[in-house]
């Protein structure tokens, strides 16, 4: 299952407090004070790590809550700091506090961490409040709470570039041919329920990640269908590539529907650089009058041929350079 979306609560440990303590020894009978300091509390951190694909693993555990930092001792010796959690996401993941709209973090590279819950500070000891004229105080500060809260975690599809068109227009069988990825095929609409990824590899050490997600649908930028679901992902695409079935018979309404339905969501995403492909020449069909009248340029390709994969890897690395 795809999990893109979970709500946790995050609390960071309590710092340790300090400690109360005089030096005691055999010829030191009136030794000062040498109460520890009490150790920071552990913090919560998220950490991306580009092997996982979706917040599976966080969406059954609904609370995190760091380890607290032990107590300060005597002989000077400070607590030792509570254990950290980190958590691990996908790359491409965004955490704000439940009910508010500013992005905390948007997390989008390996290894890329963010602290969202500062551990408790510790408690000076009592050593710390020695003066001139208070040799011996009995004073010594608490832990500090650690922050807490409840988060709303997101997950955005990272790709460079994103598949457009409505339910079997060709989406998946293009990623599969074009990549190593094998998403679900079949001939009826909405097979893909959920954001497929794919590395296409071209030249020596070259490639792009290219996204086939949920077939959009009129009506899915006010929530129809998969709506939000679907739109939410192609927006960090630098490129998008429009597929049209050969066998639509308005293709020029199809085409503006589907800019429609992005822009309607997100004004951004109509601006971006964009290729429309003509899909499954494969079948040999007559042009149709609706194609005949299309305006805009367009490629033909073929998924199960191979007719022009190649050109359109080509124009696709083309644009990719120049938003680089």
């Amino acid at each position: 299952m795809f999990i893109d979306f979970t709500q946790v609560e995050l609390c960071a440990g309590k710092g340790g407090a300090g400690s109360v303590s005089f030096r005691r020894e055999k010829f030191v009978p009136k030794g000062g004070p040498d109460g520890g300091d009490g150790g920071r509390g552990g913090h919560v951190l998220f950490i991306v790590d580009t092997n996982l694909r979706t917040l599976h693993d966080i969406r059954y555990r609904k609370k995190y809550h760091a380890e607290n930092g032990r107590h300060g001792d005597g002989s000077n010796k400070t607590g030792r700091g509570g254990k950290d959690i980190c958590i691990t996401v996908p790359a491409g993941t965004l955490i704000h506090r439940k009910g508010e709209v500013d992005i905390l973090a948007d997390l989008t590279e390996d290894g890329e961490s963010f602290v969202v819950c500062q551990g408790g500070r510790g408690g000076k000891g009592n050593a710390r409040y020695k003066t001139a004229t208070h040799r011996a105080p009995r004073t010594a500060q608490k832990g500090m709470p650690g922050e807490s809260g409840f988060f709303e975690i997101e997950l955005k599809v990272l790709a460079d570039v994103g598949l457009v068109g409505f339910p079997n227009a060709g989406k998946s069988t293009l990623l599969s041919k074009l990549s190593a990825a094998r998403p679900k095929i079949a001939d009826y609409p909405f097979t893909t329920l959920e954001p497929q990824l794919g590395i296409v590899k071209y030249e020596e050490y070259h490639s792009f990640v290219m996204a086939d997600i949920p077939g959009l649908i009129e009506g899915a930028s006010a929530g129809k269908g998969l709506g939000h679901q679907f739109l939410k992902h192609i927006e960090r695409n630098k490129i998008h590539v429009y597929l049209i079935d050969v066998q639509d018979e308005s293709p020029e309404n199809t085409f503006e529907t589907l800019k429609k339905e992005l822009g309607q969501f997100n004004p951004d995403l109509v601006l971006k650089p964009y290729l429309i492909c003509r899909t499954k020449m494969d079948l040999n069909l007559e042009l149709t009058k609706g194609w005949e009248s299309f305006s805009d340029e367009f490629m033909d390709i073929s998924a199960v041929s191979g007719q022009g994969l190649n050109e359109l890897i080509q124009k696709i690395t083309e644009l990719l350079d120049v938003q680089d």
